[in-house]
């Protein structure tokens, strides 16, 4: 099992949803959380059941995509848990079903700032002090909707490919510092977004269908490869994007 005793994780989006689990699977391990989210309540729910498993989390509370209220977030949370080791951006929307003459510049604009403002600058933020300690992780959430094409989603998918594109140039940027910089995009999760949207009956003829395991992912499974990406076990690994999508995307099929 991957450690990450004694470091500081801030992980964007972890009131509730994948971050939470992130959040609570990466205490496990030993690392203290820095809980962000736009949703107090929220925020202040999943920091206390990290309290439960015996954590020590602190209060990150802005809108990811306002960038100055999101550093000013960041600042105030490592006064109080000290440097940033990791980064985890998670913080997202879902992308629905929208056709191209459906989608809006309001929608358009909230799925960039999200996704991909919010990542870019959370990443600033963090970034003098990874610099300056010579090392970190940061790991984007992306998804397997922006590895392939997918109908009536272009603004989600064109976001979540602009994730995997900065994975990239940010490793590279990077690692003189021995920061690095990886990407995890997941196939289709068990979350309560999910469960919001699909049935029982449509997950399943899905999963038969579309995914060669035939099964959507455990939330832990997908917390699991984040926290490695996140230990000192993936000092190697750089510039990467890893899909744990139970063979839905593969190169040939």
């Amino acid at each position: 099992m991957a450690s990450l005793e004694g470091k500081v994780a801030l992980i964007t989006g972890s009131g509730k949803g994948m971050g939470r689990t992130h959040a609570e699977l990466m205490a496990r391990r030993g690392a203290r959380i820095v809980v962000h989210d736009l949703d107090r309540p929220a925020a202040e729910e999943a920091a206390e059941a990290l309290r439960a498993l015996g954590g020590d989390p602190v209060l990150a509370i802005s809108d990811i995509s306002d960038a100055a209220a999101t550093a000013e977030a960041i600042r105030a949370a490592e006064a109080e848990a000290g440097p940033i080791d990791i980064l985890v951006n998670n913080a997202g929307i879902a992308g629905g079903d929208n056709p191209m003459e459906k989608i809006d510049e309001a929608a358009y604009d909230r799925m960039f700032d999200i996704h991909v403002k919010g990542a870019f600058f959370a990443t600033k933020a963090v970034l003098p002090g990874m610099k300056a300690r010579g090392g970190g992780k940061i790991v984007n959430i992306a998804s397997v909707e922006g590895m392939g094409a997918v109908g009536d989603r272009a603004h989600y998918c064109g976001a979540k490919g602009a994730l995997m594109a900065l994975t990239k140039c940010w490793a590279l940027e990077f690692a003189p510092w021995k920061i690095c910089v990886n990407c995890v995009a997941p196939g289709w999760v068990l979350t309560p977004m999910v469960f919001a949207l699909t049935t029982e009956e449509s997950r399943k003829a899905h999963a038969e269908k579309e995914i060669p395991l035939g099964r959507y992912a455990d939330p832990e499974e997908v917390s699991a490869l984040v926290a490695f990406l996140c230990s000192a076990e993936a000092d190697f690994i750089t510039g990467q994007t890893v899909s744990p999508n139970g063979g839905q995307v593969i190169v040939g099929i």
